[in-house]
């Protein structure tokens, strides 16, 4: 018994992937990776696939103690990025204790990489 393949789905679906991969061809990606604190200063590694940028680097700093966070501080800094990894220092005075630290990537004005991430200051 023979096999039909219809023709016409298999070009459908290979015109929407030859779109998806022409549309997002440009586009860059760029990750927040390990945060870490020592001699007050946040230094974040930022890894940047694209060409060099200018952005800034947000860090919203909340003290944790047992089950609830509260708001200590509000940090950021600009930052020039190029192609590979990059290690951003952010001044921070921080007392010791725990910390969850919302940190985002803002480009252009609109936020372009965040993460979450908990540390401990001795």
């Amino acid at each position: 018994m023979p096999v039909y393949v219809c023709r016409s789905a298999t070009v459908a679906v290979l015109v929407f992937v030859l779109a998806a991969l022409a549309i997002s061809a440009g586009c860059s990606t760029t990750t927040i990776g390990d945060v870490s604190y020592a001699a007050k200063n946040l230094t974040a590694i930022i890894t940047s696939g694209g060409p060099p940028s200018d952005a800034y680097i947000q860090v919203t700093v909340y003290r944790t103690t047992g089950l609830s966070q509260q708001e200590y501080t509000v940090v950021s800094t600009p930052v020039s990025l190029t192609n590979g990894t990059n290690r951003v220092t952010v001044p921070a005075d921080l007392e010791p204790g725990n910390y969850k630290l919302y940190v985002y990537l803002i480009r252009n004005g609109e936020r372009s990489s965040a993460v979450i991430r908990d540390i401990g200051v001795p």
